[in-house]
Parts: structure tokens; C-alpha cells; sequence
């Protein structure tokens, strides 16, 4: 069955706005697998923006299902990685000016870095993905890191309309393809919402979807409750339906 990851990172951009102390992520996360998430994500940026350290130790204390920590490949993240030891770890590229994660990570130009983090959190006993762009030479170089996973960047995707969404969708059937054909799994994110999920909900490689800003914003309007459970009952019918793609 089709996982659904929810990232609640802008739960706490709406903390910070204010500096104060609500609303509390935690409570979100809680509310979240309540509701049925399958995992809470979070993203610690190396500017804290949104996520800090403190959120980070009470949701490894706190939530049930299991943790995603997304982070980039530094030191200083893998320090806290290696001590909170979540369930997964998903390294990202990570610019200070970009609003949002903007692209894959580049892999190939950066394999032995790559290698020497993975062996790292794999001795801590944590699972690695990496989050790339969905190309081939990208997909074969996270398998020679030694990589658990790949979450392909769904962006371009979901950004895209008519002709050009359609091409963007063969992309991510292709890549997910390749990529369990070397023996790395799949997850799935970044620009899903309730318009355009269905669609790659039904690309049956992929293991988990891990969405955010869309559960979120739709959370202000009804309740983070009846936003992950809408989504949820969304990827159930993708599971149960036939893409053309297939």
C-alpha cells in the first residue's frame, strides 16, 4: 500500500513568523498520524527557519510512525542525525536564498562526498535517501553511494500543464522504473496536491509520497485531521485505478 509522508514544516514558518510558540509542530505531527500519515517529515535547515533542534528531539520522543529528517550533506547535520537517528534521512540540496528546495541534489558531481555521509548514517543505523531529479545518470550514481532510496523531485511535474505535464509524468514512471530495477526504493514529492496526486499515486514503484505545503495550507481551512485524511483517500483511489501510463 502507497505511504503518505507528511512534511510539517510550514507548520512551524507560521510559528516563526512570530517568534512564539504556536502553532506547535508537534501537536500538527501527532494530529497528522491521527489522521492517518504514514510518517512525519521535517526538513532542519542549516538557518533554522522553520524547523528547529528543539522540534526535531521532541518529535523523535513523540511520534508513532516514523521520521523523515530531510537535511543537507554536512557535518553538522549528520552529527544530529547520527544522535536523533531517525528512520530515514532524505539529503537535499540546500541554497539560503531559495524559498523552497529548488531541484535534485547532484549526484554525480558529488559521489565521494555522498559515500563518506551515507556510510556514515548507515553506521548509526539510519537509511538514506537521496532526493534527485528524475535522470537516468542521476538515479544509477545515488545506487553507487550506496543509497536505500531515491526520492525523485516531482516538481517539474507538478509545475507543468497539458503536453508538457504528461511528459514530465513518463519521466517519473521511467525513473522509477530504473531505479528498482538497480535495487533502490521510491519515494515521491515536492509540488503534489489534492489536483495533481492522483497520477503519480499510480506509478507502482513508488513506496511513499512525501507532501507538505499543500496539506498544510488546506489544514488552515479545515483541520490538519480532515486535510491528511482527504489526501490519504485520495492516494487509496490511485491505488485502486488504472494510469494510462501503465
Amino acid at each position: 500500500m502507497l505511504k503518505l509522508g507528511v512534511n510539517i514544516d510550514h507548520v512551524a514558518t507560521l510559528r516563526e513568523a512570530r517568534k512564539g510558540i504556536s502553532p506547535e509542530p508537534v501537536t500538527a505531527a501527532s494530529l497528522a498520524e491521527l489522521a492517518g500519515a504514514d510518517g512525519i517529515v521535517v526538513h532542519l535547515r542549516e538557518d533554522r527557519r522553520h524547523i528547529q533542534d528543539r522540534d526535531l528531539h521532541l518529535l523523535r520522543e513523540v511520534i508513532q510512525t516514523k521520521l523523515c529528517l530531510e537535511m543537507a550533506a554536512t557535518p553538522e547535520m549528520v552529527k544530529i542525525a547520527s544522535e536523533i537517528r531517525p528512520e530515514l534521512v532524505s539529503l537535499v540540496p540546500e541554497r539560503r536564498e531559495e524559498l523552497t528546495t529548488e531541484g535534485g541534489l547532484d549526484v554525480i558531481s558529488t559521489q565521494e562526498a555522498l559515500f563518506g555521509v551515507i556510510e556514515t548514517l548507515h553506521a548509526a543505523g539510519i537509511a538514506v535517501a537521496l532526493f534527485i531529479d528524475p535522470e537516468a545518470n542521476q538515479i544509477k550514481a545515488a545506487q553507487k553511494v550506496a543509497a536505500d532510496f531515491v526520492e525523485i523531485h516531482t516538481g517539474a511535474y507538478a509545475n507543468a500543464k497539458g503536453d508538457a505535464r504528461r511528459g514530465h509524468l513518463k519521466d517519473l514512471v521511467e525513473s522509477a522504473k530504473l531505479a528498482v530495477s538497480l535495487g533502490l526504493k521510491v519515494n515521491a514529492g515536492h509540488g503534489l496536491d489534492y489536483m495533481n496526486v492522483l497520477p503519480v499515486a499510480q506509478i507502482p514503484e513508488v513506496e511513499e509520497l512525501n507532501i507538505g505545503h499543500s496539506i498544510i495550507a488546506r489544514a488552515v481551512l479545515v483541520g490538519i485531521g480532515a486535510a491528511v485524511s482527504e489526501m490519504k483517500s485520495l492516494i487509496r483511489l490511485a491505488t485502486r485505478s488504472s494510469s494510462v501510463l501503465h
